[in-house]
């Protein structure tokens, strides 16, 4: 599992990030493939597609964001970078928080931090 640091010396990963990419719409095109028309024109048309992108899990400590490499296999972790707390915790109210744990996406301001950030390690 990568921090923060390794992962801003994988440039091609850093260029791959779909920051478009949701929870619910990974599932709806790795998982959920069968229900097209939900999707318009983004849906998986071999096994070698895949998507990476960042989601929150509001039960981890320290508040983090997690890179996942999503494919019709399956999904991995890649990275985790720690974010600010406030940050998180307004990200997971905006988009609502479940009994039992969730997965989040990133809103605007999280995100920005975030590519702020990572923008920095590079340099």
């Amino acid at each position: 599992m990568m921090n923060a640091e390794e992962l801003c010396r994988q440039q091609q990963l850093l260029e791959s990030i779909d920051w478009q990419m949701t929870p619910e719409k990974a599932v709806d095109m790795y998982l959920e493939w069968g229900s097209g028309w939900t999707r318009g024109h983004d849906f998986v048309s071999s096994v070698h597609d895949e998507s990476v992108y960042f989601v929150l899990f509001d039960w981890e400590t320290p508040p983090q964001v997690t890179l996942i490499r999503r494919n019709m296999g399956g999904a991995e972790e890649l990275a985790k970078v720690e974010v600010p707390a406030g940050l998180f915790e307004a990200a997971v109210r905006e988009d609502g928080r479940l009994p039992g744990g969730t997965v989040h996406r990133l809103n605007q301001p999280l995100e920005e931090w975030l590519r702020d950030r990572l923008a920095a390690l590079q340099r």
